[in-house]
């Protein structure tokens, strides 16, 4: 392959690596996973919140206390997401959505960016440093669900804040059909 095609894949490769790394800290965040939320950071980041500024490890104990406190779920989703790769250092910028299913309605919906310096260390790239950008924060009232169907559509699986949540299971196992057939004519 020549050097420039290398160098092309390299880049590839190295944005998809920031891509995931993103995604960990997402994943890690909503499963308040801390060893997996911490793996999105380097040691020494910082990350700046708007209500909390500091190092990583602070940073965890801090929003998942909040979560923990305020929310009996919660989702960070990301999307729109760019990166402008400086051979070890990436500036990139995520777009994100967050919803809390709050412990007092009602609900949130709040959107962002995510404005992050990365760096490979090691070969491993994770944030160096985050100001996360709050644009737009809302109420959303909770559907008018009934309860037993809301209990069917929430019953195929673990939902949890901790590795007792479905995501985690190895392998993944599936309900038989006769078990949703009886649920759903309830």
């Amino acid at each position: 392959m020549s050097e420039a095609l290398n160098l092309r894949i390299q880049a590839l490769l190295d944005k998809q690596a920031i891509l995931e790394c993103v995604h960990r800290y997402c994943r890690g965040i909503d499963r308040m996973d801390r060893e997996l939320t911490l793996s999105a950071y380097h040691p020494d980041a910082i990350d700046d919140h708007g209500a909390f500024v500091g190092n990583a490890e602070e940073f965890v104990d801090w929003a998942f206390a909040y979560h923990a406190e305020y929310q009996l779920s919660h989702h960070h989703m990301v999307f729109n997401h760019s990166v402008e790769l400086h051979g070890d250092t990436a500036h990139a910028e995520t777009y994100w959505l967050f919803f809390g299913d709050n412990r007092v309605k009602p609900n949130t919906l709040a959107v962002g960016r995510y404005i992050d310096r990365f760096e490979k260390r090691e070969g491993v790239w994770a944030i160096a440093a985050r100001v996360c950008i709050s644009e737009a924060i809302n109420d959303l009232t909770p559907s008018d669900v009934p309860a037993a169907w809301r209990e069917v559509l929430m019953s195929n699986g673990v939902s949890a804040r901790n590795r007792e949540d479905v995501s985690y299971e190895r392998p993944l196992t599936t309900r038989e059909r006769s078990q949703v057939s009886g649920l759903a004519q309830s």
